[in-house]
């Protein structure tokens, strides 16, 4: 997800009742809700190589173990820091060290929560394995899950400092209704794939190796419905209850040239994409004077989107 969202789901679990447990607890969820993306340092490297390094290692196992701690550890340096040089504000809660911590692995295992929600992926086991995971049910920049955090988060402040006993209230239920959403559009996932599968078979004659209902923005009622088999892959549409819509058009993926593939390999860029790639299209196209092959991935392939998602490598004269 995006970092407003992380932010947003460690102040509405602060805003829940967490922040009165310690002092600098606020800051402590926000910050660990957002520290697994230390990670795009990634995008440096240039290029697709990024693909392959980020929600990988700092968000699996070890780096959930580690990186709470070290965030422990720098938020009670900077509160003894500052009752050192005598800036610390006198209401702050005092930091309970055990609280703290707690805060720190919460809102930290929060991230790769959130994460997973969405089709772009995730390697949760990094580096005992390298799996990507893919939830599926929510788009990785979702407006109607800024609403429900917002509301939350802005209601349950307004009555907490106009001293209403039930301040908490208005977080718990946005809280509550977060996840009826998730798991709503879990099912509405659910549902696209199967009626999408049958009606691949029914359409086409042939049955998918993988079929993924790809959320799209702001109408989580629908999905772009995305299919491949061996060979071929194509492309549709559902909306609920049970509309499914077929792109007539199929085409190739190329993904079974294992010399096509194994040439894009030898390319840093390309090897990094095919590792990161879950829908992967091998494409050959003329440029002037010479053939280039370009690689893709079906989840990525609207306009706005795609030429983030491609990689260009020169094709190779069989004849040298």
């Amino acid at each position: 997800m995006d970092n407003l969202t992380h932010s947003l789901v460690g102040a509405l679990l602060g805003q829940a009742g967490l922040k009165r447990k310690t002092g600098l607890a606020m800051p402590t969820l926000i910050i660990a809700a957002n520290i697994p993306d230390i990670d795009a340092v990634a995008v440096l490297l240039g290029g697709s190589q990024h693909l392959a390094l980020r929600r990988g290692i700092t968000h699996g196992p070890i780096a959930m173990v580690v990186l709470p701690l070290l965030l422990w550890g720098i938020m009670l340096w900077f509160d003894r820091w500052q009752t050192r040089r005598g800036k610390r504000p006198e209401s702050r809660l005092p930091v309970d060290t055990k609280w703290l911590l707690a805060l720190a692995y919460i809102g930290c295992l929060s991230h790769p929560l959130f994460d997973w929600f969405n089709s772009y992926g995730i390697r949760l086991l990094e580096p005992f394995s390298s799996q990507w995971f893919y939830g599926d049910t929510i788009f990785i920049i979702d407006i109607w899950l800024w609403c429900a955090l917002i509301a939350g988060v802005w209601l349950s402040l307004r009555g907490e400092r106009r001293g209403r006993q039930n301040w908490r209230t208005p977080a718990l239920v946005s809280m509550s209704t977060i996840f009826a959403y998730i798991a709503a559009n879990g099912l509405i996932t659910g549902r696209a794939e199967q009626l999408t599968g049958n009606a691949v078979q029914s359409q086409f004659g042939v049955v998918p190796a993988m079929v993924v209902a790809n959320p799209v923005p702001v109408q989580f009622w629908k999905r772009e419905m995305l299919w491949r088999d061996a060979t071929h892959y194509g492309q549709g549409s559902f909306s609920v209850p049970d509309a499914v819509s077929l792109d007539p058009k199929i085409g190739k993926h190329n993904m079974g040239d294992a010399e096509a593939v194994a040439q894009m390999a030898r390319d840093k860029n390309a090897d990094a994409f095919l590792f990161w790639s879950r829908m992967p299209v091998l494409r050959e196209q003329v440029h002037g004077s010479s053939n280039v092959r370009v690689l893709s991935d079906q989840r990525f392939g609207n306009p706005l989107v795609q030429d983030r998602f491609t990689v260009a490598v020169p094709a190779e004269n069989p004849e040298k």
